[in-house]
């Protein structure tokens, strides 16, 4: 019995700390999550991720709120008994026709029942309905809500994400809307009755997205010496046509030194076939393409360029951990720990580019 209870007191240990992380990471990704209105989040202790979203948004819609919601003109059309601002000629004459004395108008209204509210609304209403949310977060939320009473709700599923624009008067909602794509395509499913509810944790595919921009946007704040983005690669080849566009996760570069860096955020961080554990092929492939094709731009300029698959680790057994030699350039494999604090995870992080810059 009392191994089983400290074995519970480590699980919940161990939550306690990936939760944690999980805001590190989104606090990279999103560098709003930095500023002074979200101080409190950062220093509270999340039991549930859910929880940790909800406080998020609830700081977030909060700060919104004080600075007015976003508003742009709809287009509304309405059967009305005066006229606003457009007439419908045949529409009209088909209500009077049918003799209904009203006119059809069409008409702008500048109104926050827009794309954006709509998204934070569809968010916070599937949060409340979640169980494990707890309810200070949940009374926040709906003494919110009460300024969204004009605003429609969407459905989760149709929501078109690689299609919202960000502007000068909406920035601000650029990382609320990050959080909410993460909640609705990371943490929703739908119950064989049709009814939406939470699963139990963010899908892989996510957090394979946070994990790369975590990565990327740390080096870019800690290694300002480094020139770090998320750049194509060319192909060095005659005629690229149909060729895919190389787009890596991570390029760290300083004068004619370069890492690329892969990302990769799996449940198993290597394949098993014939009873035997190899590294994920299509990655190995990819990585090498990236540094070979990166490695003829420079010619006969003296550099070096090198590659690393980062996976994040899990709790197999085995978990890669290789340098190898292909064709006078060095591919890296290892493991990310993200179960470790914080402090850990940087120290990791902060070695990698030591040893490849010599820093």
């Amino acid at each position: 019995m009392e191994k089983y209870s400290k074995w519970c007191i480590q699980m919940i240990k161990d939550k306690k700390i990936l939760i944690n992380n999980i805001y590190h990471m989104l606090s990279y990704a999103f560098q709003t999550l930095k500023q002074e209105n979200y101080k409190d989040v950062s220093i509270e202790p999340f039991d549930e991720m859910y929880d940790l979203f909800a406080a998020i948004l609830s700081k977030g819609i909060s700060f919104q709120l004080k600075h007015g919601l976003y508003k742009e003109y709809i287009n509304y059309q309405e059967d009305l008994a005066v006229i606003s601002g457009k007439i419908n000629i045949s529409e009209t004459l088909k209500k009077y026709s049918a003799h209904k004395k009203v006119l059809s108008c069409n008409f702008d209204k500048f109104s926050e029942n827009n794309l954006y509210n709509q998204i934070l609304k569809t968010t916070v209403m599937l949060l409340l309905r979640n169980k494990k949310v707890k309810a200070e977060y949940k009374d926040n939320l709906k003494k919110m809500m009460l300024f969204f009473s004009d605003v429609d709700l969407l459905n989760p599923k149709g929501i078109r994400w690689s299609a919202i624009q960000f502007q000068r008067n909406n920035q601000t909602y650029r990382m609320l809307i990050g959080i909410c794509q993460l909640i609705i395509e990371g943490m929703l499913i739908t119950t064989n009755a049709g009814d939406y509810k939470l699963a139990s944790f963010i899908d892989e595919q996510r957090m394979c997205r946070l994990y790369e921009k975590f990565i990327l946007e740390y080096y870019r704040k800690h290694f300002p010496e480094l020139t770090v983005t998320a750049s194509q690669i060319p192909w060095c080849v005659e005629d690229s046509t149909m060729l895919p566009t190389m787009q890596s996760d991570i390029h760290l570069q300083k004068d004619n030194t370069v890492l690329i860096i892969d990302a990769k955020y799996y449940s198993q961080t290597t394949q098993f076939r014939y009873n035997k554990h190899t590294i994920h092929s299509n990655n190995l492939y990819q990585i090498f393409t990236y540094v070979k094709n990166r490695d003829y731009q420079f010619e006969n300029l003296e550099h070096k360029v090198s590659g690393m698959l980062l996976y994040a680790k899990t709790e197999d057994e085995i978990q890669p951990d290789n340098v190898y030699q292909m064709h006078g350039n060095q591919i890296t494999v290892k493991t990310l720990d993200l179960n470790l604090s914080f402090v850990d995870i940087k120290k990791q992080l902060d070695e990698i580019v030591e040893e490849h810059f010599s820093l």
